[in-house]
């Protein structure tokens, strides 16, 4: 591993550059390998090569509980990182009340079995609804008391992470969908990250693995679960499928000239912008150690960079800032979203 493997996300408090996304093991999503033993397994693995960080969320069904579990199993539980996220339902934004919050935060804390969250990050589905105030206040007292250590949000535009901030919210990261096809965070939140020392964690780098010899002059797949759907969506809104094949041969010679894959440059990509901290990486039903190994010694050199540029500047750039698309309830992009989700058991896209 390189000297930058790992990044200081906060005063004393590093984190791997490639964080381990545990997304894919939910139900809905695939629900990752065959037994809970087969991915503490994984997860051994990867905290074996230097990969420490996780991402998990109250909505990933199971998520908090097995990363627990893990944690328990470890001679020193303090070596790993893991990131969780606070997301309450949408129909339950107006009513949410001081207890629910905090129960909430107790509720993770007991999957995990700590006794301090390391990151929480929260979402918010609709700016329209009052409360987001109330959500960040409890926040703050949680974290004041002892047991969060450090807040985050997600998806959320850069005009509520400055007004957030403004109101005293110490924010250290954002969780935001940043590829090669999307550079939304580009228009604002780049500017905002290099005044405020917000970072962000990005995911969406590969694609749903659309960034992947798998797709390189293949023809668009017929059919789609709700995670290929959410980034096909957004090689539409890039320049459809021939500017997503001409951004892939374009990837894969670089990679060719690298040694490397094309998932590799695109991650890698990502990684060198200035607003990056980390890119999060789902661990799902196949270990990804080789591959984050490979990736965290990789490096592009500046003609490839500058190719990658002047190719993501010629495509469409997705409109609005981060995540507004999604909140469009009359656009493609927010039919496919899941949003009461603690009813349901089932993870957002994403």
């Amino acid at each position: 591993m390189t000297d930058d493997a790992r990044v200081e996300l906060a005063p004393g408090y590093s984190i791997s550059r490639i964080i381990n996304g545990c997304w894919q093991l939910t139900p809905d999503h695939g629900g990752g390998t065959r037994s809970a033993r087969e991915t503490l397994c994984r997860f051994g693995e990867l905290v074996d090569a230097g990969f420490t960080t996780f991402d998990c969320a109250d909505i990933y069904t199971g998520t908090e509980e097995l990363l627990g579990r893990f944690r328990r199993s470890l001679p020193d539980p303090s070596a790993i990182q893991v990131h969780t996220k606070y997301v309450p339902d949408r129909g339950s934004l107006a009513r949410l009340t001081d207890r629910a919050i905090d129960e909430a935060v107790e509720r993770s804390l007991g999957r995990l079995g700590v006794e301090r969250l390391d990151l929480l990050q929260f979402h918010w589905w609709s700016y329209d609804v009052p409360g987001l105030e109330r959500v960040t206040e409890r926040l703050v007292r949680a974290q004041q008391d002892g047991r969060i250590r450090l807040l985050g949000a997600t998806n959320f535009d850069t005009a509520h992470v400055r007004q957030m901030l403004d109101a005293g919210v110490p924010l250290v990261a954002l969780q935001a969908q940043y590829s090669l096809l999307d550079r939304r965070p580009e228009k604002h939140m780049a500017a905002c990250a290099a005044e405020t020392g917000v970072r962000l964690l990005a995911y969406g780098t590969l694609a749903g693995g659309f960034f992947s010899e798998r797709w390189l002059d293949s023809a668009p797949p017929r059919e789609m679960n709700r995670s290929l759907t959410k980034y096909r969506l957004m090689i539409d809104e890039a320049g459809g499928w021939p500017a997503c094949q001409r951004l892939l041969a374009l990837l894969a010679d670089v990679a060719a000239g690298h040694g490397t894959s094309i998932a590799s440059v695109a991650t890698r990509w990502v990684l060198d912008q200035p607003a990056v901290a980390a890119v999060i990486l789902g661990t799902g039903s196949r270990s990804r150690v080789r591959e984050n190994a490979a990736l965290a010694t990789f490096r592009l050199d500046e003609a490839a960079g500058q190719r990658l540029r002047r190719a993501v500047d010629a495509l469409r750039q997705p409109p609005g800032d981060m995540y507004d698309l999604e909140r469009d309830p009359d656009g493609p992009h927010a039919r496919i979203i899941r949003t009461d989700l603690h009813d349901a058991g089932a993870p957002v896209a994403g």
